[in-house]
């Protein structure tokens, strides 16, 4: 008799990260049998030839032969004042080395700050769309995401007053990732005011991920929580994986700021949890105060004529000309989300799409209800390719929204009828 197979966690089940998921696993199957994907499942900048700056470079191979030993749980000294300093600069409140911690990407902070903060039950408001890691980093420590829409009709902005409607006494924290992941939506001084005022009368942390604080196009701006704040807990998060396109490198970090006597408690349980993982990537460290006060690299990939800015040219372009998609134009970050509509639209299925995508035309793109979406007609890009490369792939992905529509009975007007032979 075989013995029983091993058992998983139960709340495993309701966890989805769909961008590394089942159509990546088809993807590598694809990619093991010959065939050639164009990958825009992932915002990964190495994967498509971008490098991290040179200074950064420098700083890393200058400080090498001090990278061996274990670093202090919260981060290196030298790391910890730059972020300090960078955060004071923009006005951040009660900020100081000591309320800095460095982690192996801002992914490992996130899951650290909700196993600090949570007990069995308690929720956090996320967006939806969200990054999913956010609902299922909730769910894995025990509390429950509630999720504040965000409305395409909005451009993809929150309704503060329905985000308040959903506060209940287990509620602990509201997420705001911002600029927005997987929309590109860049959030206004005046709904972030309205936003931090129901944490301040509900007693609630903001964790504020803005790892794509300055990937901005044409006239965004991105403007900061924390000193909109001011005395409300309110934890930041940032990092070089996007901005400094050193994703390989796991360098996050994550700012306390607020008034320090009402987060005291918090900022210990950080303290622990980092310790409990001994401490972050030594070597990525050394490269943060050359990030935070070197020169300014990703700007000129956002503005017109750079790689970015073209890349997403040329997506707002190819929606424009379809009949089969609508788009919020991104306002910032590495993403473009697009919707079907029209005769396309009729029996869609955002996976069923993402797979013939995939096996019909070797595209790997993530399905729209990956993000926590009710609805089931969008999908999401990244928009790290060569402009050419996504004016390709938006050719392949009409390919596919037509045959769809012609299935659906579209009308084909006369003159694009194909004329009987002879």
């Amino acid at each position: 008799m075989s013995a029983p197979s091993l058992q998983t966690r139960e709340r495993l089940s309701e966890v989805r990260y769909e961008i590394r998921g089942e159509l990546a696993r088809r993807a590598r199957e694809l990619e093991g049998q010959g065939r050639t994907l164009i990958k825009l499942n992932i915002g990964n900048p190495g994967a498509f030839g971008f490098r991290a700056p040179e200074h950064l470079q420098r700083a890393i191979a200058d400080h090498i032969h001090q990278t061996d030993p274990y670093t202090h749980q919260q981060g290196l000294p030298v790391a910890r004042e730059a972020i300090a300093a960078h955060h004071a600069a923009r006005g951040t409140p009660h900020v100081s080395p000591e309320r800095v911690f460095v982690g192996n990407g801002v992914s490992e902070l996130i899951d650290i700050s909700l196993r600090a903060l949570l007990n069995p039950g308690d929720e956090v408001l996320v967006p939806s769309p969200d990054y999913p890691l956010w609902s299922a980093a909730t769910i894995l420590n025990d509390g429950r995401p509630v999720f504040y829409r965000c409305h395409e009709g909005n451009g993809f902005l929150p309704d503060p007053v329905e985000m308040e409607a959903l506060v209940s006494a287990r509620t602990r924290a509201i997420v705001l990732i911002n600029p927005n992941n997987p929309t590109g939506a860049t959030y206004p001084r005046e709904l972030l005011e309205r936003i931090v005022a129901i944490a301040a009368k509900h007693n609630l942390l903001l964790l504020c991920d803005e790892i794509y604080d300055s990937i901005l196009y044409d006239d965004a701006t991105f403007v900061p929580v924390a000193p909109i704040a001011g005395d409300v807990p309110c934890l930041s998060f940032g990092g070089l994986s996007k901005v400094h396109r050193a994703c390989g490198w796991r360098v996050g970090w994550a700012v306390l700021s607020g008034d320090p006597k009402r987060s005291t408690e918090f900022r210990h349980a950080l303290d622990l949890l980092g310790a409990l993982r001994l401490c972050a990537n030594v070597p990525g460290q050394f490269a943060i105060e050359a990030a935070l006060t070197g020169a300014d690299t990703i700007t000129p990939l956002c503005r017109p004529g750079g790689r970015l800015h073209e890349a997403r040219q040329a997506v707002i372009d190819a929606c424009n000309a379809s009949e089969h998609l609508k788009l919020v134009a991104p306002a910032g970050a590495l993403y473009a989300f697009p919707g079907v509509t029209g005769d396309a639209l009729k029996g869609f299925d955002d996976h069923g799409f993402a797979l013939e995508m995939l096996e019909s035309e070797d595209v790997l793109l993530v399905p729209g209800t990956s993000f926590n979406v009710p609805y089931r007609n969008h999908f999401r890009v990244t928009l790290l390719p060569q402009p050419e490369q996504v004016r390709e792939v938006f050719a392949r992905i009409d390919r596919v929204l037509e045959r769809r529509a012609q299935a659906n009975g579209k009308v084909v007007p006369l003159a694009k009828k194909a004329r009987p032979a002879a």
